[in-house]
């Protein structure tokens, strides 16, 4: 897949769509790809990267398409726009998906038409760049419900390519542990190592079934950096990788358990809408209701405590409402 997404950069301009879940290293693929096309010199100007999930609101057009000077309360003054920067160079959008309809038109237009018009402007201005949209979405689903254009989906559909999760390219995970200790050397001045019985046994766990990398390469990268910060005398050793193991478990597990609790509860977007607070608080009294006999009994459980401070309780109608706050009820939870 590499080598065909190397092929297509050197010899297409059309966008290309890098699919995959989040941490699979969509973004490391295409600062690959911009620096394979300058290194052709097929792009003079800049790679651009753009988190489109950060981009909200009325805001996200400003900072995507530029503005003019009065076209809003606090636009004091021009500004270029992220389009606008990538000129002579790549524009990477990474989670395309999370754009509104209106700003996937008129990147559809700017892709097409290298032309664009910014907020509060007269005259289109223009920006010739070549778009890598990445995704965790899938964005056929999005189109089937409306959420995304089928105009742009087309346009971005000629070149797919689909990254596999950690989990799924288990051979990848040695030559990345050297990849991040160099990475840490870089960012902290401290050169790192394994002893090899350490790294023997992380290696075991790393590529056996019971390592999920549900963050893909961000777990990987947060595993490596608290081992190396944990390592005594420059050298991580077999007592830093068993705790680092018991510590990937712990969060997993949990991370799993909350997983497991909700997912048929709630909507993906119900889900997301939940602090982290109350997603763990949630999954617990989920949890807890489906191991007792009734509405009263678990909220006898869940409030013992308390209960006992009072002279006169009512736990099955406190646990209602707790519940009602996120639209669930007992029948929800025991069906």
């Amino acid at each position: 897949m590499i080598d065909e997404i190397e092929q297509v950069a050197i010899r297409s301009r059309a966008p290309l769509l890098l699919m995959g879940p989040t941490g699979a290293g969509k973004s490391q693929l295409a600062r690959r790809i911009y620096e394979l096309k300058r290194l052709k010199r097929q792009v003079k100007g800049p790679l651009v990267e753009v988190n489109c999930a950060t981009l909200k609101g009325d805001g996200a057009m400003s900072a995507l398409f530029g503005h003019r000077k009065g076209a809003f309360t606090g636009a004091a003054a021009d500004r270029a726009g992220l389009l606008r920067t990538a000129d002579t160079g790549v524009l990477f959008l990474d989670e395309i998906g999370e754009l509104g309809l209106d700003e996937q038109a008129m990147i559809l237009r700017a892709i097409e038409d290298k032309r664009f018009l910014p907020v509060g402007a007269d005259r289109e201005v223009a920006s010739d760049f070549q778009l890598i949209a990445g995704t965790n979405r899938d964005l056929a689903a999005c189109v089937a419900d409306g959420t995304f254009r089928d105009d742009l989906y087309a346009r971005l559909n000629l070149w797919t390519f689909a990254l596999p999760g950690l989990a799924e390219r288990r051979e990848d995970i040695a030559p990345n542990l050297d990849y991040e200790l160099d990475r840490h050397a870089e960012r902290e001045g401290d050169r790192i190592t394994f002893n090899k019985e350490a790294r023997d046994r992380y290696l075991t766990f790393a590529t056996s079934a019971e390592a999920r990398w549900p963050g893909n390469f961000r777990d990987l990268a947060a595993s490596v950096t608290r081992m190396a910060t944990f390592s005594p005398a420059g050298r991580i050793n077999l007592d830093c990788v068993t705790a680092e193991i018991a510590r990937l478990q712990r969060l997993w597990r949990s991370g799993k358990a909350e997983a497991d609790a909700l997912s048929n509860l709630m909507t993906a977007e119900q889900l997301g809408a939940l602090d982290p607070f109350d997603r763990v608080q949630l999954a617990h009294v989920v949890e807890t209701c489906r191991a007792c006999r009734s509405l009263s009994d678990a909220g006898r459980t869940l409030f013992a405590a308390s209960r006992r401070q009072r002279t006169s309780t009512n736990d099955a109608d406190r646990l209602r409402k707790y519940l009602a706050r996120f639209d669930l009820s007992w029948a929800d939870i025991a069906g």
